[in-house]
């Protein structure tokens, strides 16, 4: 499965046109898993000087989609939360997602986002509608 889910990281590298401008990395996807990572920079930053909601709502959620797409199942967010541990200003961020469960229809992941040192940011859950057809073509 090592070939699809590297066909699903590029899937999402090149066709999310908001990760893209934002600079979201797509550093690894498994089977329930994905990993992204995004340096902050000034224009991730509001009005406070602190990394903006909306960046890192992004950077989870591009883990999700990953996530939840892994099992090469069109699968699309139907609930999302998050919740901000810790205001930052700069360095890199990641974002860790992981399957808590998936049934026929639905998946629910949690996306944990983490500074430098490892210290937790904000958390994430998503709830996933799987649709079925493949995301990527099997070969």
């Amino acid at each position: 499965m090592g070939d699809l889910h590297e066909c699903i990281r590029e899937f999402f590298a090149k066709r999310d046109r908001l990760a893209e401008q934002l600079g979201v990395e797509i550093l690894e996807v498994g089977a329930g898993r994905a990993v992204t990572r995004l340096r902050i920079d000034e224009r991730h930053l509001n009005g406070a000087g602190v990394a903006h909601g909306g960046a890192l709502t992004t950077l989870a959620d591009v883990a999700f989609a990953a996530a939840s797409n892994s099992h090469n199942a069109l699968a699309l967010a139907i609930n999302i939360n998050i919740s901000f541990m810790k205001a930052v200003g700069g360095g890199a961020l990641v974002a860790e997602a992981r399957e808590l469960s998936r049934r026929r229809r639905t998946a629910s992941y949690e996306v944990i986002i983490r500074d430098e040192s490892g210290e937790t940011v904000a958390v994430f859950h998503g709830l996933a509608y799987i649709k079925g057809e493949p995301l990527v073509p099997e070969d």
